[in-house]
This record gives structure tokens, C-alpha cells and sequence, in this order.
């Protein structure tokens, strides 16, 4: 039997507990904590929430793969960012209390862990330390932005695919005798989002990649040869 007076933190049998948002609460805080949380499994192609919905709360993703997108009046969409285990999704529209300006979508079966938003403010209020670590998110968020663009006028379009392939298939490979393998989450759009080229780029970038020998590419079946450590390029 559970001592009340001693309440168990709802993130602390979790992989990432020690960097969560949510580790430093008081214990008088947990109660809250406990009462506001709840964890939601997502099939493949299922979204979280939709842009422009109200904030619900602020989302940790505990398993799975999420797609950041913006939508446009057109239209058209572009996909601003991935989301891998670990990551807190919609923090900014909650700290702003406006609408969220993304769709959040699983590209594979996710896993969601929520705390609604009443019970997140009152914590927060209480916790000054959390509001820390949520700054710190909006602070490493507006550094992956200006790494982005850093490397778009640096780094090769070639290798900022590989780039993503490598993060892709740490997190999402499947170890086989002589190398990982993965099916691609991401249409080659997506990808061209990614890395900042036109979507018919992405299929010229492929075939160089598959012609180093460290990726072999069929469809979206990726395999990659274990341990590639494949070299920088040039201009691509």
C-alpha cells in the first residue's frame, strides 16, 4: 500500500527521469503532479494535436517518433522538426497560453505521456526550477534552429542526409548479423524539408549515398553497415 504522505513521482521509473522537466518537484508538488498526469499510446499516422488546437497540457514522448508540421493557407505543409524519445512537445504554447502553431503526428506508434495544463501551471508555480528546465528546452529548441541553418550554409546537403539517416537508425534500427536496418518513417518530402532542398534532390542524394557503400537504399528499406563512420563531403 501506497504511503500518501510519500507519493511515488509519475515520471520515476521512466528511461528519462533524470533530464525530465518534471524531476525536480517538491515533494508536496507530486500529489499534483500525479493527478494532472496521464499516458497515451498513438498508432502510426495519429496525431497528438492539430495547429491552431488549444494547449492541452505539456507532452513528453516516451517511445515512438513525432513529426513537428506547420500547414500553410495554401495548403501545403512543411515539417519543421522531429520529435524522439525523450523530447517535451507543445511547451511553448503552453508558457504562452496560445493555441498550438504545429501539428504534432507519430510517424511510428508512440508513446505520449501528458500533464494537463491546470495541473502543470499549478506545479510550475510552485517549482520555480521547472520553469527553468522548460526555458532551458525553448533555449536548446532556438539553438537546433540556428545549428540548422549553420549547417545548411556549411554542410553538405549529402551530408546533413546522412545525418539524419544516422539518428534515424540509432534510434529506430534493428541490428541484423552485418548491419542495421530500418523502413524509412519519412516521405522524401519530409526528408527535402529536413534538409533544405527540392524533394527531387532527395533521390540524387541516395544514389551518392548508396554509392559510398555504407547505405544501401530499396524503397524505404535503409540498411547501413555496422559501425560506418562514413567521412564528411564536399559541396553537395
Amino acid at each position: 500500500m501506497s504511503d500518501p504522505s510519500n507519493p511515488i513521482h509519475p515520471c520515476g521509473a521512466c528511461d528519462f527521469y533524470n533530464d525530465s522537466v518534471w524531476q525536480p518537484v517538491a515533494s508536496c508538488s507530486v500529489s499534483v503532479l500525479s493527478r494532472g498526469y496521464s499516458r497515451k499510446d498513438l498508432s502510426k499516422g495519429q496525431s497528438l494535436y492539430y495547429q491552431e488546437d488549444e494547449n492541452r497540457g505539456v507532452f513528453c514522448l516516451s517511445k515512438g517518433l513525432v513529426a513537428l508540421r506547420t500547414y500553410h493557407q495554401n495548403g501545403s505543409s512543411t515539417l519543421l522538426r522531429l520529435a524522439y524519445p525523450g523530447d517535451i512537445i507543445g511547451f511553448r504554447s503552453f508558457l504562452e497560453n496560445r493555441p498550438h502553431r504545429t501539428e504534432a503526428r507519430a510517424l511510428l506508434a508512440s508513446r505520449v505521456c501528458t500533464v494537463a495544463r491546470r495541473d502543470a501551471q499549478q506545479v510550475v508555480q510552485g517549482n520555480p526550477s521547472i520553469l527553468a528546465r522548460l526555458a532551458s528546452r525553448c533555449i536548446s529548441e532556438i539553438d537546433r534552429n540556428h545549428d540548422r541553418i549553420i549547417a545548411a550554409a556549411t554542410t553538405s546537403s549529402k551530408q546533413r542526409l546522412i545525418d539524419i539517416l544516422l539518428r534515424l537508425m540509432k534510434a529506430h534500427g534493428e541490428q541484423s548479423v552485418e548491419c542495421l536496418h530500418m523502413q524509412l518513417p519519412l516521405s522524401r518530402s519530409d526528408l527535402a524539408d529536413l534538409i533544405g532542398v527540392q524533394t527531387e534532390t532527395v533521390s540524387r542524394l541516395f544514389k551518392r549515398i548508396q554509392a559510398d557503400g555504407v547505405f544501401h537504399v530499396s524503397g524505404r528499406e535503409i540498411q547501413m553497415l555496422v559501425d560506418p563512420s562514413p567521412r564528411r563531403s564536399g559541396s553537395g
